[in-house]
């Protein structure tokens, strides 16, 4: 009885955070935090490796820094993090700020001349401890919407020295929140052909029973041989409606602990194994994230602790046990799931429909598998998939038919098509295009071409084919007009557009003078800042190279006039 007490009180006890420091870091911003993404939360293809602070649907808001140190790091990008920027503090940690509008003054003077000085508004620099320092509650920049944010927000990080992103809130970065984690499916899961779930020999739904306590039940199931579970589970703070990422999440058998997720720290190496935690045939077909509370093989994630026999369970004939499932947030709130289990050794019914596997193709997860048919091969190196998968492969005159995105892969396969037989015209133009959506549109996928062979890596089985582009990208001005004074005016805008193969880069000059123009790839838009003083004459010249993927360019060039 002391075990069964012991091991229940144990888990009671929220994280310890004497490993981390509090108090030294300070909010990145002075508004009440509230947040529409929460550390670990669960992406399409990653964890979310910070905090996203709401900044009330506005940006330009001021972004301080959490704590004295050096800029060590600044980025930017078209997509990704957009604007972003990294100090390291004295205490080894690193706070990073992203999707930023733009930095303060001294900073965005530093990054400036640096872009001038590669003519190229995308730059990584990695500043010397002595160039830029950071006093403490320096305002460092403004708050955005740049590189891949849905919507105005800060992302704020802290990574340790080894570059692993940590929970701000373990360092007292606080939010308020007091509400329960909440759950709204559990699934039960066979680990073999041997296990049997509610007379089934596949993933089973299981009938969730809400309690007053904000806990659930669930009805009781029938089960024999070795079984895993999963559930659909989420977090709410109290001043917002978001549906975030948990914190934690343990599970008992019988009073025994049998598995712990921790979302406190993960490294960047291991994010793209989100797709062995969750379910990703489930994700891809019904857009919900089934957190699976049972390792599998291949599965490399930091995140586990105390996993006994890999989360499974054992369920023996003519038995009575209970799984339970314990959900916490970071603040302590915490849900359980109850699962009672009758043991019952049932017979499945055997028939089944034979499948067609005239198509298909074994791909080996231990070892590399080519697949080739008519002018068309494609490479799976060593563990590209995370288990041996049969996959559909047909090729249909230049259409490769690869299975379904829902079977989770580790790395790019490649895909090969040999154009010898094509005839020369516009054969630089031709790139390797994935089909999507229910019209099929072709979406090109980063093609390189060596001789009559175009090669293009990929992580997402599909439907590909080759297509085309021989149209140039479109230019078109959006402030202004031709021959016109813009004395008054502070930014130049441009809007570049192309409809198949995608921007590949742009040039700008002002009277032969390469200019910087930020180029925000979600409304495609150009824009340069007179307050540069790059623009020094009555009578400019301007010129806009615009090329796309295959090389088809396009040239903007207008007059205007400004003093």
């Amino acid at each position: 009885m002391k075990k069964f007490l012991l091991l229940f009180l144990i888990p009671l006890i929220s994280y310890s955070q004497s490993e981390y420091p509090q108090d030294y870091f300070r909010d990145p911003l002075d508004i009440t935090l509230v947040l529409s993404g929460t550390f670990a939360e669960l992406r399409s293809s990653h964890f979310h490796s910070g905090l996203d602070i709401k900044t009330q649907r506005k940006v330009g808001l001021k972004v301080y820094t959490a704590a004295e140190g050096y800029v060590s790091r600044i980025k930017i990008s078209h997509y990704g993090y957009g604007k972003a920027l990294y100090i390291t503090h004295p205490n080894g940690y690193t706070s990073v700020y992203a999707h930023l509008q733009k930095f303060s003054d001294r900073l965005e003077k530093y990054i400036k001349e640096c872009q001038y000085d590669k003519e190229s508004f995308e730059v990584e620099v990695f500043p010397s401890p002595d160039e830029l320092p950071i006093s403490t509650d320096e305002v460092i920049a403004y708050s955005g919407n740049t590189g891949g944010s849905g919507g105005p927000h800060l992302h704020f990080e802290i990574r340790d020295n080894q570059e692993r992103p940590i929970n701000p809130m373990l360092f007292g970065i606080d939010v308020k929140d007091t509400k329960q984690p909440f759950v709204s499916a559990v699934y039960a899961y066979p680990k073999d052909e041997n296990a049997i779930i509610n007379g089934k020999n596949e993933r089973v739904p299981l009938r969730l029973i809400p309690q007053k306590t904000g806990d659930y039940e669930v009805e009781k199931i029938t089960a024999y041989g070795n079984v895993g579970f999963g559930v659909t589970s989420y977090d709410k703070q109290d001043l917002a409606p978001n549906n975030n990422g948990v914190s934690n999440i343990q599970t008992f058998f019988n009073g025994n602990k049998s598995l712990e997720i921790d979302f406190k720290r993960f490294s960047f190496s291991e994010t793209k194994h989100i797709k062995r935690l969750i379910d990703y045939e489930y994700f891809k077909t019904k857009h919900s994230r089934i957190q699976k509370l049972f390792i599998q093989k291949n599965n490399p994630l930091s995140l586990y602790k105390d996993a006994y026999d890999n989360g499974y369970i054992t369920i023996e004939d003519s038995t009575s046990s209970v799984y339970k499932v314990r959900i916490q947030d970071y603040k302590g709130n915490e849900t359980w799931v109850n699962i009672p289990i009758n043991g019952k050794k049932e017979l499945l019914d055997k028939q089944s429909e034979e499948q067609d596997i005239s198509n298909k193709s074994l791909i080996y997860s231990d070892q590399s598998t080519t697949l080739q048919s008519g002018n068309v091969t494609v490479n799976f190196y060593k563990n590209t998939v995370y288990d041996d998968t049969m996959i559909d492969f047909k090729v249909s005159s230049d259409t490769l038919h690869l299975h379904e995105d829902h079977i989770p892969l580790q790395k790019n396969f490649y895909i090969n098509y040999d154009l010898s037989n094509y005839k020369s015209e516009h054969l630089d133009k031709i790139f390797i295009a994935r089909l999507y959506g229910y019209y099929k549109k072709p979406s090109y996928v980063s093609t390189k071409r060596k001789g009559n062979i175009l090669s293009a890596g990929s992580k997402t089985f599909g439907t590909y084919t080759l297509a085309m582009d021989t149209v140039a990208p479109t230019i078109e001005s959006v402030n202004f007009q031709d021959k016109k004074w813009l004395s008054k005016y502070r930014y130049l805008k441009v809007k570049i557009e192309d409809e198949l193969s995608g921007i590949s880069k742009y040039r700008a000059t002002i009277n032969g003078k390469w200019i910087l123009m930020e180029y925000d790839y979600k409304t495609n838009m150009l824009m340069h800042d007179f307050n540069d003083n790059i623009v020094k004459d009555t009578r400019n010249e301007l010129k806009i190279i615009v090329t796309d993927n295959v090389g088809n360019s396009s040239t903007f060039e207008a007059i205007f006039f400004r003093k």
